[in-house]
């Protein structure tokens, strides 16, 4: 079995909506670098969408604190309406300031339920959204190429820059770079087309509200996929879910809990179907066994949210009843 890793995903939104505060928001990272059991620290990006601090702000907060774990967005979705040469920039200052730790991944925005005001966010910036998908993908290639490259030059559709050298130089190269798919089977041709685009521009992969049989479908797709494009999976390849888990011995409150949470969060009434899928909530035996399936399923670092209004707890929850079981 794959033997993963774990990452702590904290709310720069929380802060806004008066759910938590940015020195709850920081102990909390400060405290997951201190315990081994947690391998990195994510936070979410967006813009007006869904309003928050600015992620690249953010994690450069959190980089002056800790010391050990990688420093993560999960996933970038203003990178279509950010200029792409200048959040390079911005990346590459913040790998430097944190030592190497950051991990980017990439993403183009959400117009399902949960995504927020999407179709006002595009329009403040002038942007078509139906653009996103290539102004994303060239802004990965923008930031891998001045990552390796000095003096670089790139002509795209939406970039066009000549003999640029961007600094700092990033302390760790390659820069991880991860991609997001989550593919609707209901749109084959659309999930290939954003599996396949992970298979080619990724260092990793990123995926939510999975099953572990979709997870590892979607897993042994990617690999065709890269073997197809000429770009086969290094053996470091990241599959990485983006979970969330809420610990408690009251699994129906537990329940009510987590929906009323994230009605507050998102502003959607997520059905219970869906919240079964999207979060682990029961016990620490139940947690550790829906985190496990994933894991024997191809996920090689799971990223947890603390779902409830209780952060501190359940973090501690998680620390000391569930994480010690899977890394054990």
């Amino acid at each position: 079995m794959t033997v993963a890793k774990y990452g702590l995903t904290l709310s720069n939104r929380s802060v806004l909506l008066g759910m938590s505060t940015v020195e709850e928001m920081v102990d909390l990272a400060v405290a997951a670098d201190s315990a081994t059991v947690w391998d990195s620290v994510w936070l979410g990006d967006s813009i007006f969408a869904k309003p928050r601090l600015d992620a690249l702000v953010a994690l450069g907060a959190l980089a002056s604190r800790t010391e050990r774990v990688g420093l993560g967005v999960g996933c970038m979705a203003s990178m279509p309406l950010r200029d792409a040469l200048l959040l390079a920039y911005q990346w590459l200052s913040f790998d430097y300031v944190s030592g190497g730790r950051s991990i980017f991944v990439a993403c183009q925005g959400q117009r399902e339920a949960g995504g927020g005001k999407f179709a006002e966010e595009f329009d403040a910036f002038g942007i078509d959204p139906a653009t996103r998908s290539r102004r994303m993908e060239e802004a990965i290639e923008i930031l891998r190429l001045v990552s390796e490259t000095e003096n670089a030059s790139y002509e795209g559709t939406y970039n066009r820059f000549e003999d640029v050298t961007v600094l700092p130089r990033p302390v760790r190269l390659p820069l991880p770079i991860w991609v997001t798919a989550n593919p609707n089977p209901a749109y084959p041709k659309l999930a290939e087309r954003a599996l396949r685009r992970v298979a080619r521009l990724g260092d990793g992969w990123m995926t939510t509200a999975n099953t572990p049989e979709s997870l590892a479908a979607n897993l042994a797709a990617i690999r065709r996929y890269g073997v197809e494009e000429g770009r086969p999976l290094a053996d470091g390849f990241e599959a990485c879910l983006y979970y969330n888990v809420h610990v408690t011995d009251d699994r129906e409150r537990g329940m009510e809990e987590v929906a009323s949470y994230l009605r507050d969060y998102y502003g959607v009434d997520y059905d219970r179907a869906f919240l079964e899928r999207w979060v682990a909530i029961g016990d620490p035996d139940r947690c550790i066994g829906l985190i496990r399936d994933f894991v024997q399923a191809g996920a090689t670092t799971v990223t947890l949210r603390l779902v409830g209004y209780e952060e501190a707890e359940q973090f501690r929850r998680v620390t000391e009843h569930v994480l010690p079981a899977l890394v054990g």
